[in-house]
Order: structure tokens, then C-alpha cells, then sequence
């Protein structure tokens, strides 16, 4: 990014936010979220937000679009984009601006997208609206950019709804549909952390020549410092709403002055010892046998299997589409096989759901990626928690009320101060926490955690992984762990199946698999790992064309 940096140097100030403050709204009254921060992002440059959860990232980038989240005010600052006062524009001047000249692109595509319609019908809405381009233009212009992304088969996966899709690639179509307009100015708010690492390099790519082509600027909003370091012409440190120090990339990566940021850079220290190998002859908690699914006539997966024994943790990884989430699907009996089996402490669970006991079904439990969906937004925490207990164990009144607040205990949530809230008034980890404790309240063997830290920062990201540790030995549970991340993979990983294409392509012990030989699929994961170095990326891709073009 080097030579990018200099050139964005020389151009003029797009967005200049100065002495911004932003207030939230609680039970207690307004309070001060953003604390006085100052801005600026030239054309063409790339900034960078890191911090933790909390920090005020999102809340700041969508400032510098004139936006504030239901409950958050601008108590004082300006807000200038390219000349114009954001804060003082009426509601047309903002609306004319939005998806045209700035766009956004938000982690979570899931809850982003409208489920009743089409990606086509929702790619080329605002090109419409803002009338930068017909339909029939902008239908090709949405297979040119999904090609860009990788998506697969872009002359027709517009035409599916979005559940029809994998989440990762619900990603793309989200980043593919917010440079539509060709904006000046995209706020990308974290919009590669549900895509494993081989789908990341070609996005994060994608985005970076589109940026450079196009001139366009970027707010970059991150918990990853290693992608933040391919893309960032700069980066600006936040910590609880105040601005911690701002430097070009490659100064800050080489000599962040403050404490605080070599915090962030030594991030993720928690390793789990590998257990021993179970013994000979010993029945697994869950196997998997053989097993074959698809989806109406698309298959999706072939000939699975694999073994999860007592206090162990199969990490499952493999791109976006490969079939991990599809097997848990058929573990937990939401989708059906068309072959094999799965096996409960050596016995046949029935392949449908409904076809199980309670007491089946209580065996094995989930935790969700996106805990902002997974969480009945009507609903307490009280009854969050408590509909397990209830359901499963027929805990009641008293009992029941004591089992809540042990529950909260165990994930070091204090129960007087969360036990009445709502989904809406925690932050991204304490939501996760509940879904852990959601688990946990039926008393499972088996816990399938998709991607639990996948949406997290770093920080909080490292407390869920021990948290989930101390369950595991203090209950004895075991793990079926679906990641992307192989430095999750790294710190709390037993065993480790690879996927591809809906078959594992290798499977084994923690140490075996982070040794070579490996096979080509395995050792193309561990080469998309980012470093923390900022031409990496540009590095690798190169290595790799030159490979495919010998």
C-alpha cells in the first residue's frame, strides 16, 4: 500500500470530521460515546479504525455518512464530506447521497439483506433509485462485480433470496452491491469477518483494486489487524470512544507508541494443551458415519465422517460453501441424509428432529455466529436462558430463577445488573455469552459452536475461547468447532477436519495437521492466513500468479 499511500497523500480531503462527540441513550440519560474525535480521510485513502468492542468504530464511521443509530445523537462536532456539512443536511440531501456518493457495507449481511427478495432485484435498486444506470445495465454490471468477488456462478446466483446462499457469500453480494453506484466513500464495517481466509484473500483483493481504480475512499472498520494492515493507507487506535494514536500503517505496525495498541498487537495468547488421544475401542460422544446430503437435487455433502470423544474439540474448517454448517445441520437433524448415519454414544440418532426424544434432542446443542440473530430481541435475558432449563429440565419458579442467575455467573455476567435486559442493550460479546449460556442451561454432552468468534474483536474474542475451555472441563463437554479462523483452530482445537466441497480432504491431531506434508487444499488455508505485515498480501498474490502461469 506503500505507493498507494503516497498518491492518496496528495489528494483532497473527502471526509473531515473535527471535535465530533456522540451521545447513547440510557435508563440513566444521555451518555457520552464518542468522545471529541477528530477525522480526516483524503480521496483515494484508506483509513483504518481498529479497537476493541465498545471502542465507538461503527458508531464513528457512520458519522462520517451523517448517520446515527436509533438512540445516539451528535451532542457537538462537525461532519464535512467533500464540502458538504453533514450534520445541518435536511433528510433529502442525506438520502440523495446515501448508496450513491457513500456507501456502507455492514458485518452483518445476514440481517442486512431483505429475505423476500432477490440479490439481483436488491443489487440494482439503487442504481435505479439514484438513476445512475437502467436495469438491463445494471443486472451486468451485478455479474461483472460478482465475478470480482468470487461469487460462484455470477451469471445466475443473483437470482437466489439470500438464504439461499452461505453467509460468506452473502458477504460479497453485500460488498459487490455497495460499490454499485461507484460511490467516493465506502465505510466497510468489518465486511470480511464471517469469510474464511481463501474467500478473504480474494475479496480483500477485490475491494483494494476497485478502491485503486476507482480513486474511491475507504473507512475501514476492524478487529483483524493483520487484513487492516493489507488495506489501511493509515489507521487510527480507539478505545472506549477516545482517540488512542494515529499513524501511516507501516510506522504503527513497526512502532505503536502507546501501551494500549502493543496490547491489541499481542493479542491472543490462550492455548489449550491437546489432550490425549482417546483409547482404543472407546465410543465417541457423536460419530459420523458416511454421510451424503443434499439439497433438493444439489448435493452437498459426500461420504462424511468423522469422531468427537468426551472433553474433546474437532475444529471443522474449510472455505465458505464447503459444508460445515450443512453437517451440523444433519447432527442436529434439521437436514436429512440421504446416506450414513449419526451416532450418539454409539447409538443411531433418527435423522429428522422431530423424530427425537427431548432428551435427544437436549444431548446436543448450538451456539450461533451472528448472536445479534440468534437472540429474540423481544425477550429478556430471563427467559433467554430460563426456556431450556424450563423445557428440558422442568426447572420452576424458585428454582428456576436460581438457575438463571448461576447460569449468569458462570459466563461472568453479573446477574442483578443483566438479568432484565434485553438482547438490544449488550454489547457483540455479552450477547455471545448468552448464547453460551443458552447452551448450556439443558445440560448437553455435545456443544456445535459456528463461528462464535468470528463477529468478535480480538479481546473479547480471547475471553469467549477461555470461557468456553473453563465449561468444557468443568462440565466435561465436548466441542464441535466450526471455524475459519485457524488461529482459533490454534488455541482451542483437539483434532481438526478439513472440508472442501461437502467432503473432508484430511483429518487429524492438532500438531499433526500444522505440520507438512499437507494436502494442496490444507496448505492453501494455511498460506491465506494474513500477516502483520502490510505487503503481504500483495506478496502472496503474486507468488500465486506466478505459479499459475508457470
Amino acid at each position: 500500500m506503500t505507493e498507494t499511500t503516497n498518491m492518496s497523500q496528495q489528494n483532497p480531503v473527502l471526509v473531515d470530521i473535527k471535535g465530533l462527540r456522540i451521545e447513547g441513550r440510557s435508563d440513566a440519560g444521555w451518555t457520552e460515546i464518542v468522545k471529541g474525535v477528530d477525522l480526516t480521510v483524503r480521496k483515494g485513502e484508506v483509513l483504518g479504525l481498529i479497537g476493541e468492542s465498545g471502542a465507538g468504530k461503527s458508531t464513528l464511521g457512520l458519522a462520517a455518512m451523517g448517520f446515527t443509530r436509533d438512540g445516539c445523537r451528535i451532542a457537538d462536532g462537525s461532519v464535512q464530506f467533500d464540502g458538504i456539512d453533514l450534520r445541518n443536511s435536511s433528510g433529502s440531501t442525506l438520502r440523495s447521497l446515501w448508496g450513491e456518493r457513500i456507501a456502507y457495507v455492514a458485518q452483518s449481511a445476514a440481517a442486512s439483506f431483505n429475505p423476500a427478495h432477490k440479490l439481483i432485484d436488491q443489487y440494482c435498486e439503487a442504481p435505479q433509485i439514484h438513476g445512475t444506470m437502467p436495469r438491463h445495465e445494471a443486472e451486468s454490471d451485478a455479474v461483472e462485480l460478482f465475478g470480482r468477488m468470487q461469487l460462484p456462478d455470477p451469471d445466475h446466483i443473483g437470482l437466489r433470496y439470500p438464504h439461499q446462499v452461505s453467509g460468506g457469500q452473502l458477504q460479497r453480494a453485500m460488498t459487490a452491491m455497495a460499490m454499485a453506484c461507484r460511490p467516493d466513500l465506502i465505510i466497510f464495517d468489518e465486511p470480511t469477518t464471517a469469510l474464511d481466509v481463501t474467500t478473504q484473500i480474494e475479496v480483500l483483493a477485490a475491494i483494494r483494486d476497485i478502491v485503486e481504480q476507482f480513486n474511491t475512499a475507504a473507512i475501514y472498520i476492524t478487529h483483524d489487524l493483520a487484513v487492516v494492515s493489507q488495506m489501511a493507507d493509515k489507521i487510527k487506535v480507539l478505545l472506549k470512544g477516545e482517540e488512542v494514536e494515529e499513524a501511516d500503517t507501516e510506522t504503527m505496525l513497526a512502532s505503536p507508541r502507546e501501551d494500549y495498541t502493543k496490547t491489541l498487537w499481542a493479542v491472543r495468547s490462550h492455548t489449550r494443551e491437546e489432550q490425549p488421544e482417546p483409547a482404543v475401542g472407546e465410543t465417541p460422544v457423536l460419530a459420523i458415519r458416511n454421510v451424503t446430503a443434499a439439497y433438493g437435487a444439489t448435493p452437498v455433502l459426500n461420504d462424511v465422517s468423522f469422531d468427537i470423544h468426551k472433553r474433546r474439540t474437532v475444529a471443522v474448517v474449510g472455505e465458505s460453501g464447503s459444508g460445515k454448517s450443512t453437517t451440523a445441520r444433519t447432527i442436529t437433524g434439521l437436514l436429512v441424509p440421504k446416506q450414513g448415519e449419526i451416532l450418539f454414544e454409539g447409538k443411531a440418532l433418527p435423522p429428522d428432529f422431530r423424530n427425537r426424544s427431548k432428551d435427544q434432542l437436549r444431548q446436543i446443542q448450538m451456539i450461533y455466529q451472528m448472536a445479534d440473530t440468534a437472540l429474540n430481541p423481544k425477550q429478556k435475558i430471563r427467559e433467554i436462558i430460563g426456556w431450556p432449563a424450563q423445557f428440558y429440565l422442568g426447572l420452576k419458579g424458585k428454582q428456576l430463577e436460581e438457575r438463571i442467575r448461576a447460569l449468569l455467573s458462570l459466563i461472568e455476567l453479573e446477574p442483578d445488573q443483566y438479568i432484565d435486559r434485553r438482547p438490544s442493550e449488550l454489547s457483540g460479546g455479552q450477547k455471545q455469552r448468552i448464547g453460551i449460556a443458552r447452551a448450556i442451561a439443558a445440560e448437553p454432552r455435545l456443544i456445535i459452536c459456528d463461528e462464535v468468534t468470528s463477529a468478535l474483536d480480538q479481546i473479547v474474542a480471547e475471553g469467549i475461547l477461555k470461557l468456553l475451555d473453563k465449561l468444557q472441563t468443568e462440565f466435561d463437554l465436548s466441542y464441535m468447532f466450526i471455524t475459519h479462523d485457524l488461529a482459533t483452530v490454534r488455541a482451542i482445537a483437539d483434532s481438526v477436519a478439513v472440508m472442501r466441497s461437502g467432503k473432508v480432504v484430511e483429518q487429524g491431531g492438532k500438531s499433526h495437521m500444522f505440520q507438512p506434508p499437507h494436502d494442496p487444499y490444507t496448505e492453501l488455508l494455511l498460506s491465506s492466513v494474513p500477516e502483520m505485515d502490510p505487503n503481504w498480501l500483495t506478496g502472496l498474490l503474486q507468488e500465486r500468479a506466478a505459479k499459475s502461469s508457470a
